[in-house]
C-alpha cells in the first residue's frame, strides 16, 4: 500500500483518482522538496476517491450535476452552512456585504441575499450558483445521509495499508479522513495533515463521529502527530485553530496562498506542508 493517501474535497464527482492525482503529485511533491523532504516513488502515493458517490447518475438527454437553484438550499444544515460562508467571506472581502447589513429574515429570500453575496466574493469567483449549492449539499450530506459517510469512510480506510505513514486530506476529505482514522484500531499512521479544513465549524464538529466529550477524538495513537493547515482567506476553513477542537497536542499552521486561498494544489506546494509530510515519512 502507498505510504502516503491523499483524501479530496467537495466537487470532484466528475473526476476520479488518476485525475486528481495528476495535479496532487507534483504540488506534493513540491512541497517536500520546499521542506527537502525525501523522494516518493511512483507507488508512495495513493488517492482515496468518494466523489462519485456524490455523481448522480444518468439520464436520457439529462446527465450530469442538478440544476440546482437557491431554492434548493434547505432550511437546517445546508442553510446554517451557507450563513457560515458568508460570515466568513465578508470578514476577509470587503466586496461582500456582510449578513448583519441585511435586516432581511432567514427565509427563502435571504438565501438568494446570500448566495449573491457570495457570488461577488473573490473566495467564490468562477463558481456558478448551481457549483455553489452543490458544494453546499455535499458537505451537508455527508453529514447528514449514513449510507454516503459509510461508503466515503471506507474508501479511505480501504486506501490505508500496514505500509501506510501519512494522511493528506483536503477540504470535506479531512472530515471523512478524520473519522476514518479513528474508525481504524491500532493503525501506523504517523502523521495526518489537514488542508482547508472545515473541521473546526461548530455545525461540523457536533455532528462528528465519534461524538466529542466535548473535545474531539484524537484520530490515532500517542506518536500520531496531527498538523492542520489554513489560509487565512480560506472561507471553509471558518476556524484556523484547531486546538481548542481536538486539543494542544495538534499542530496548527497558517499559510497564505494569493488568490487561490482554499486550493488544495496551493495547499501542497507550501514548504510548512511538506515539513508535516516529511515528519510522517521520517518518523519510526
Amino acid at each position: 500500500m502507498a505510504s502516503v493517501v491523499a483524501v479530496h474535497g467537495v466537487g470532484k464527482q466528475l473526476l476520479g483518482e488518476d485525475g486528481l492525482l495528476k495535479d496532487w503529485r507534483p504540488a506534493l511533491l513540491d512541497g517536500l522538496r520546499r521542506a527537502d523532504g525525501p523522494e516518493l516513488g511512483p507507488g508512495d502515493l495513493s488517492m482515496a476517491f468518494y466523489g462519485d458517490l456524490f455523481r448522480p447518475p444518468g439520464r436520457t438527454l439529462a446527465v450530469g450535476d442538478p440544476l440546482y437553484t437557491a431554492a434548493d438550499v434547505a432550511q437546517g444544515p445546508e442553510t446554517e452552512l451557507l450563513y457560515a460562508w458568508w460570515e466568513a467571506a465578508a470578514a476577509v472581502d470587503d466586496r461582500v456585504v456582510p449578513p448583519d447589513a441585511n435586516t432581511l429574515a432567514r427565509t427563502p429570500r435571504s438565501v438568494q441575499t446570500a448566495l449573491r453575496a457570495l457570488s461577488a466574493s473573490r473566495f467564490f469567483s468562477g463558481l456558478t450558483l448551481r457549483l455553489l449549492v452543490s458544494d453546499l449539499k455535499q458537505t451537508t450530506r455527508y453529514l447528514l445521509d449514513p449510507d454516503v459517510r459509510r461508503e466515503a469512510r471506507q474508501r479511505v480506510t480501504d486506501a490505508i495499508g500496514a505500509d501506510t505513514r501519512v494522511v493528506v486530506a483536503h477540504s470535506l476529505g479531512s472530515v471523512v479522513a478524520y473519522e476514518a482514522l479513528c474508525a481504524l484500531n491500532g493503525h501506523g499512521v504517523r502523521a495526518l495533515v489537514t488542508l482547508g479544513s472545515p473541521l473546526g465549524m461548530r455545525m461540523v464538529f457536533d455532528r462528528l463521529s465519534p461524538a466529542p466529550e466535548p473535545t474531539g477524538a484524537w484520530p490515532g495513537g500517542p506518536s500520531l502527530a496531527w498538523t492542520n493547515i489554513a489560509d487565512e482567506g480560506d472561507v471553509v476553513a471558518l476556524v484556523k485553530d484547531l486546538r481548542p477542537r481536538f486539543g494542544e497536542r495538534m499542530t496548527s499552521v497558517i499559510v497564505h496562498n494569493g488568490a487561490h486561498a482554499h486550493d488544495a494544489t496551493a495547499y501542497l506546494t507550501d514548504r510548512l506542508t511538506g515539513k508535516a509530510i516529511t515528519g510522517g515519512l521520517d518518523a519510526r
